[in-house]
């Protein structure tokens, strides 16, 4: 992971201090503490009638050609069933209703250290299949079938869901 070395504010370099029982970046010329946070991410279990479960092909870094649920980032000022409906979406040309939270995980990062996952159920759904801009591939695939998952928690939110439907295994 990248460290950041410079102040947001004043381009001052960083040191880091101990403040709140734990090592933080400060800038001594803004007299600011740092703190460095999750990125916050949703993903998407999304279930058709044949009990199959929706993924995609990734076609970026990280993990580019493994297969993932539709999610990502959640943009400022966007609820996080928003960013996740945005998502689903963008990635599979599909429009869907949320049906339920499904948890809230997190992952460790190369580039932002931790994700905080938040993993939504869809089953309510209209559109045609169709792979978004960062994605090769989409398709339904039943439990016993799955692909390698790109994500430890995306694989954790499919097992949720059937765990709790006791459906496909």
């Amino acid at each position: 992971m990248r460290k950041k070395t410079n102040c947001q504010y004043c381009g001052e370099m960083l040191a880091e201090k101990v403040y709140e029982e734990r090592t933080r970046l400060f800038c001594g010329h803004c007299n600011e503490t740092f703190y460095e946070n999750p990125v916050p991410a949703t993903c998407i279990v999304t279930i058709d009638d044949k009990e199959r479960v929706l993924l995609v092909k990734r076609n970026v870094e990280p993990k580019a050609g493994f297969w993932c649920l539709p999610g990502g980032f959640i943009e400022l000022g966007e609820k996080p069933e928003e960013g996740a409906l945005r998502e689903l979406e963008e990635e599979t040309g599909l429009r869907g209703k949320i049906g339920m939270l499904l948890g809230a995980t997190s992952s460790p990062s190369p580039q932002y250290d931790t994700v905080l996952m938040v993993g939504y159920l869809v089953k309510n759904y209209s559109g045609l299949l169709n792979a978004g801009y960062d994605a090769s591939e989409a398709g339904w695939f039943y439990y016993k079938e799955l692909p390698e998952i790109a994500f430890q928690s995306h694989l954790q939110f499919i097992r949720i869901y059937y765990a709790a439907y006791g459906v496909g295994r």
